[in-house]
């Protein structure tokens, strides 16, 4: 191609490498030549030169439900955008304006690490979500690009780790069922595992505690079910004392609680009131809509990708901690 436009090799690489510094009819003629001659920039070549590939990784799980999956008659079908795939839309934005590509993956049903190795090897820094990688696969990694854990507080590792004041919103939302609803038989719904559920089930013993209220030693972790669409879904007790409100520790919980209180025929929010935490899309079309805590998921997608440059451009940058503010919204199954 550099002979095709008369120049050299070297002003080609420049002219798609770092076109600002190429005088603009140079770069025409070589843009020019690129597209007679259909050429398209190897991003390995360019890695070769500069030890970049222009691409960041993310490793996640998904969300979505299976579009083929059957569902059952009475299973309503939940392929929203969830919390996963908002903050992976951040990314893409983010990587869109720094001319970065972004590479997606998962782990295999076989289990092991070869698929986030396999990522590792092509991108410039990786961001990764709780309990997809064992924390030994993450130091490896890490040793070699920069990684950001999300959606996790600090560790005594090498990661940069991103998450939200899960603590302070469980709190606000549990406050607000107290103090505006007068509700005081509250039960928290969902795990403690990772981190953020512990987060979120100790800030609904702090608003206990503030009201003089009873404070549960520990939170309802309800059975689960594998749906023929593929998708877990929550299992309550038959014989479970119903509550003045289920505080669920995130919104897909709350959205199969809201369910299984209308095959049964409780009222939401004239008997019970629930409430999620994330603030994804399904909530605001649920019947009720979903009183939650929401997340700015999509901000923390473009979060994730402005730490991980920093860190490409200085890998000897200390690993950073951001914890980003969430906001309670108000909808009807609170009784608002």
């Amino acid at each position: 191609m550099a002979r095709h436009a008369g120049v050299s090799i070297a002003t080609v690489s420049m002219a798609f490498r770092r076109p600002d510094r190429v005088k603009e009819s140079t770069r025409d003629l070589v843009f020019a030549s690129a597209r007679a001659l259909h050429y398209v920039p190897s991003a390995s070549a360019r890695g070769l030169a500069d030890g970049r590939t222009g691409v960041l990784g993310l490793f996640s799980f998904d969300y979505f439900l299976p579009s083929a999956a059957p569902l059952e008659p009475d299973e309503s079908c939940r392929d929203f955008p969830l919390y996963v795939d908002e903050i992976q839309r951040g990314m893409e934005l983010a990587c869109w304006q720094h001319d970065y590509a972004l590479m997606i993956g998962g782990p295999s049903r076989a289990g092991g690490t070869d698929t986030v190795t396999d990522i590792a090897g092509h991108v410039d820094g990786l961001a990764v979500f709780p309990q997809t990688l064992p924390p030994d696969a993450l130091e490896r990694i890490a040793g070699r690009i920069p990684v950001v854990a999300v959606s996790e507080p600090p560790q005594d590792d090498r990661l940069s780790h991103i998450t939200v004041d899960n603590r302070g919103g469980m709190r606000a939302v549990t406050e607000h069922l107290i103090r505006d609803h007068a509700r005081r038989d509250l039960l928290f719904v969902g795990g403690l595992n990772p981190a953020e559920g512990r987060a979120r089930f100790a800030g609904f013993r702090d608003a206990l505690r503030a009201a003089g209220l009873r404070v549960p030693r520990k939170p309802l972790v309800p059975q689960t079910r594998v749906t023929p669409s593929g998708r877990a879904a929550v299992v309550l007790p038959d014989d479970l004392p119903m509550p003045e409100a289920f505080v669920c520790a995130t919104d897909d919980v709350a959205l199969d609680i809201l369910e299984i209180l209308a095959a049964r025929g409780v009222r939401v929010p004239a008997e019970v009131a629930v409430t999620g935490f994330d603030g994804i899309v399904a909530g605001r079309v649920a019947r009720p809509t979903l009183t939650t805590v929401r997340q700015p998921m999509v901000e923390m997608g473009r979060l994730v990708v402005e730490v991980l440059l920093r860190h490409i451009a200085d890998p000897a940058r200390p690993p950073e901690f951001c914890e980003l503010p969430v906001q309670v919204v108000v909808r009807e199954s609170c009784g608002c």
